[in-house]
């Protein structure tokens, strides 16, 4: 693939400009996994989530290594120029219609685990967990890139890791909202001998995979065989546990049990109480990264899932690809998952389609339009009668 026309030179300089320092970097990390010359970091630590240079003598915009021609970076990043267009393509041989404000779909469902465990254990009916362990089984992967809390889990701090087994997988269950780069834990991946991964992740991260693929950035992309995207409006700093739950409510994230969004910030504690957070006093943490990000709802997974609309306990499930039919198909066959049409809760689907918009519409007007391609404009709010 080339590059306005041309071959494709672009490398950390213009990555740096153009999406790093601009806002556009979402913290995905793909830039970071896809560097064949490891001279790129990644802080995610003080609310920065973001890639660095390593090597200083070139200043924190340069790179030697892209000087004399190495381009993979930009190769990587799913938010540099033509991403869009590029993954779409890619995946589906097509760009996205206007009016598929969600991104280009073959189904959309409700389903949930029959394993009682998996159902309890996990969110939303325990729909991803029961999608890896089964691809586990039946070899469509041998490893999974995934988030676990760090340590013991009191820090509420959420890390990347690889699940490569049962245990590892339900360890990695549930939903913390706020942010881990899984793409890091690729790494670590390989070297356990991994060569089918699945990547379970946020739109910015599922967009990774297809974009390495269609940009041909290196070796990174032959080895992901299965992308499971979570829907997503925005994740929090991890400031928040401290300057606003326990500050202002007396909520210690060390005596915290799970958590979910449900139109407000739902904590569960270990003691059995149960706490709600008004989402507005939250948006002050909201990452910086995720603040121009157009992709609510990880249009370029190959199945994406979200905890939306009436059922607490069924997963708002879209599949996007002929691989994501195939596993949930087979999984709908062999009685590892149940499922119902997502018609049944027609709510969901607006509020899919609603939060897809409201993603879109962040997207700045000076970076490429196909992210705004068909978002209706805000209508203008009426004077008040008097």
């Amino acid at each position: 693939m080339a590059e306005n026309g041309g071959r494709w030179r672009a490398h950390w300089a213009e990555l740096f400009d153009e999406v790093v320092t601009t806002g556009l970097c979402t913290g995905c990390a793909g830039c970071v996994v896809a560097c064949p010359h490891d001279v790129l970091g990644y802080k995610d630590t003080e609310g920065v989530y973001r890639p660095f240079h390593l090597e200083e003598e070139c200043g924190p915009g340069g790179c030697g290594h892209g000087e004399r021609g190495c381009t993979s970076c930009t190769r990587a990043c799913p938010r540099f120029r033509t991403w869009e267009p590029d993954a779409d393509n890619h995946l589906f041989g097509r760009t996205r219609r206007p009016e598929e404000m969600e991104g280009i779909s073959k189904d959309i469902i409700l389903a949930r685990a029959t394993d009682t465990e998996l159902h309890e254990r996990g969110q939303d009916g325990g729909l991803v967990s029961a999608m890896l362990l089964w691809a586990l089984d039946h070899g469509y992967i041998d490893a999974a890139l995934v988030s676990y809390l760090e340590g013991d889990g009191t820090s509420w701090k959420a890390v990347p890791g690889v699940a490569r087994t049962r245990e590892e997988i339900l360890g990695s269950s549930g939903s913390r909202y706020t942010y881990s780069a899984n793409t890091m834990a690729y790494g670590d991946a390989v070297e356990g001998g991994a060569e089918k991964i699945a990547l379970v992740g946020m739109g910015c991260q599922s967009s990774v995979p297809p974009v390495v693929a269609m940009r041909k950035a290196g070796k990174v992309a032959r080895r992901f065989a299965l992308n499971i995207g979570l829907l997503c409006s925005k994740t929090f700093d991890d400031a928040i546990y401290e300057e606003l739950f326990e500050a202002k409510y007396g909520i210690k994230k060390q005596d915290m049990a799970k958590t979910n969004i449900k139109g407000v910030f739902q904590i569960w504690m270990k003691n059995g109480d149960y706490h709600e957070i008004p989402l507005k006093e939250c948006h002050a943490w909201t990452r910086e990264g995720c603040k121009l990000c157009p992709d609510f709802a990880a249009e370029h997974a190959d199945i994406s899932t979200g905890g939306i609309g009436a059922f607490n306990d069924w997963t708002l499930t879209i599949v996007r690809t002929d691989l994501g039919r195939e596993i949930i198909v087979k999984m709908l066959q062999d009685g590892t998952i149940e499922g119902r049409p997502g018609d049944d809760d027609p709510g969901a689907i607006a509020l899919l389609r609603k939060l897809s918009i409201v993603s879109r519409r962040r997207w700045p007007d000076s970076a490429i339009p196909e992210p705004k391609l068909g978002v209706p404009k805000k209508a203008k709010a009426q004077p008040a009668v008097t």
